[in-house]
């Protein structure tokens, strides 16, 4: 691979600098005769981390969606489920589709959580691990089985999710224990089960707010620790935590900091949220993610995580610098943390994985939310001026 020197460049908003790409990774030195591209002292910052999307669900591309669904959780996973025929919903174009988008805006690692369930099998694995082998080189793309239609009351599910492990997805998922599933033992048995017996982490969906989620987010704890699975689990939404019950939080804190769990949010603006202020303050690791955009769930969103950040910050009320900072970490190192990323940063050593932003701060880049000049991944260019270098379907 071509060597590079990115000249007049700004890391994480520092004084300007020359950081020098060999082989991939950054390195304190260019032979002679690197490629020299000239940064105009822009800021650089590592690859944005989308740790919470749906890549086969996207209808970027399509017809526009007339959305008339009921307003509770059930009405649109069944909704879906359904249309997904009647639409023509093809996993694997739909995910590329939603993948390249994410590129062109510096997203540089994707947790997609794809759907398991008996009406559409493992069509939405095969699509997704299709896509990610396609634009490989470009993003990484880690797959979680997800039940979203539920296992406990739809047998055959959990024998789904067990092979889509089998053929390579990276993560097992789970989804409301007590909302969906009616069955809290039952779900999260076979979750850990089938984590235990496939050497694979967890991330679990809980949208169950207050004392309904709490009472699952204490399960999810105990058998964390029965399983020896510290540092393995990731809750996302998470929308227990963001009950008025401080003292109830404050508890569940101090546990989610012993079993070493993660939460990732989406800053959903329709739901109390995790406070990522707080959870920093204790050390629990916090990732971000756009969640379904352009779906038959709503209508809303891009793919971009500067965007998220900056809905993040504003959902948790974050209006100093140092806030939008922290919405910023959540969508790049917090979530690389999760996802264990090898190299990840812009130490010499780290992966050349990063985007070139503009601002002269790092929460006015958040605010301004630029095309991004510049998208690298492992040292080379996947992104220029906000369009990716390849072309979607």
């Amino acid at each position: 691979m071509t060597a590079k020197t990115l000249k007049n460049v700004r890391p994480m908003a520092g004084p300007a600098t020359d950081l020098h790409i060999v082989e991939g990774r950054f390195a304190a030195a260019a032979p002679e005769g690197a490629e020299v591209i000239d940064c105009g002292g822009r800021i650089l910052i590592p690859g944005l981390v989308e740790c919470h999307t749906h890549l086969d669900k996207s209808l970027i591309g399509l017809p526009w969606y007339r959305n008339e669904v009921g307003p509770r959780l059930i009405d649109k996973i069944d909704n879906e489920r359904a249309v997904k025929v009647s639409l023509g919903l093809h996993p694997q174009v739909q995910s590329e589709r939603h993948a390249i988008e994410l590129i062109a805006t510096g997203t540089t690692q994707i947790r997609s959580h794809v759907d398991v369930d008996t009406h559409h099998g493992l069509a939405g694995i095969e699509g997704v691990m299709e896509t990610r082998e396609k634009l490989a080189g470009l993003v990484d793309i880690e797959i979680v089985a997800f039940p979203q239609s539920s296992m406990m009351p739809r047998p055959g599910t959990v024998e789904l999710m067990d092979e889509a492990l089998a053929m390579g997805a990276d993560v097992v998922g789970g989804i409301d224990p007590c909302g969906i599933e009616r069955d809290p033992k039952g779900h999260l048995d076979a979750v850990f089960a089938m984590a235990e017996k496939h050497g694979k982490p967890i991330d679990i969906h809980l949208h169950e707010p207050g004392a309904l989620g709490t009472f699952s987010m204490e399960e999810i704890i105990a058998r964390t620790k029965a399983h020896g699975m510290q540092g393995k689990v990731s809750i996302s939404h998470a929308f227990c935590l963001g009950q008025p019950d401080r003292a109830v939080v404050d508890a569940l804190y101090d546990a989610l900091v012993e079993t070493q769990i993660h939460i990732i949010t989406t800053g959903s603006p329709s739901a109390d949220v995790p406070r990522i202020l707080e959870l920093k303050q204790r050390g629990i690791l916090t990732g971000g993610g756009c969640d379904g955009i352009r779906d038959t769930w709503g209508p809303y969103g891009r793919a971009d995580m500067l965007e998220r950040a900056m809905l993040i910050g504003m959902k948790n009320n974050l209006r100093r610098d140092d806030g939008v900072e922290l919405a910023l970490e959540v969508c790049t190192s917090g979530g690389a943390a999760i996802m264990e990323t090898e190299g990840y940063g812009l130490d010499i050593g780290c992966r050349a994985d990063c985007v070139l932003v503009e601002g002269e701060t790092l929460a006015e880049a958040v605010v301004i939310r630029a095309p991004r000049k510049l998208v690298l991944k492992g040292g080379k260019i996947t992104a220029q001026d906000g369009t990716a270098v390849v072309t979607a379907p």
